[in-house]
């Protein structure tokens, strides 16, 4: 039995860090997996900006509740789960996705969560598992399960190697340059015809 699992920010919806950055103006949280692989590094440096600037939880959801999926994801997703089972994966957090998940039709997701004080500061975080991606795959792998993975950042290639078949989605061009073999797409047509194939 095949399961897709898909990546979250940049694939189906904007990346949060980058949309709270341009609402706040603060050009460091632009930086994302795509920029840094190591993920527990990233976390602890955005935490620190948002302890200088005295910007907690409140904030960030305001911004996600104006967030939409990119366009023609929820269609694709739809799509998607009436041919597989469809598990998304990702490194953002329950109290940043809940809102984002209504909008996609609550697909199923793994994901992390962050640590808040009662005044709203977020003071830090709690990863699911190490490695959450790569070591989710395995565990469906180890229970009878084929999977199928896709993603745009440095932090999807070990569940994508990790696949069946596996499948870059408007990546950047290092990650694309440094995985050639990994067949990249950039629009939900190609991607879903890709995905198809391979169930």
């Amino acid at each position: 039995m095949n399961i897709v699992c898909l990546d979250m920010e940049g694939v189906l919806v904007p990346e949060i860090w980058i949309a709270f950055s341009r609402a706040t103006g603060i050009e460091e949280l632009k930086r994302t997996t795509r920029d840094e692989p190591d993920y527990d590094k990233l976390m602890k440096f955005r935490l620190a900006i948002l302890k200088e600037h005295k910007l907690g939880l409140p904030e960030i959801q305001k911004v996600i509740a104006g967030i939409d999926p990119f366009p023609g994801a929820k269609e694709f997703l739809d799509a998607l789960r009436k041919r597989s089972q469809v598990l998304i994966l990702s490194d953002t957090f329950e109290q940043f996705a809940a809102p984002l998940m209504e909008k996609l039709g609550m697909p199923t997701l793994f994901c992390n969560s962050l640590e808040v004080a009662p005044d709203g500061a977020i003071t830090g975080y709690k990863m699911r598992i190490a490695n959450s991606k790569l070591s989710t795959v395995r565990a469906l792998q180890s229970i009878g399960f084929e999977t199928i993975a896709a993603g745009d950042s440095f932090n999807d290639l070990g569940m994508i190697r990790a696949s069946k078949a596996g499948f870059l989605f408007r990546s950047t061009e290092k990650i694309k340059a440094d995985n050639p073999d990994l067949p990249a797409f950039e629009e939900f047509p190609e991607f879903l015809a890709a995905i198809t194939a391979a169930l």
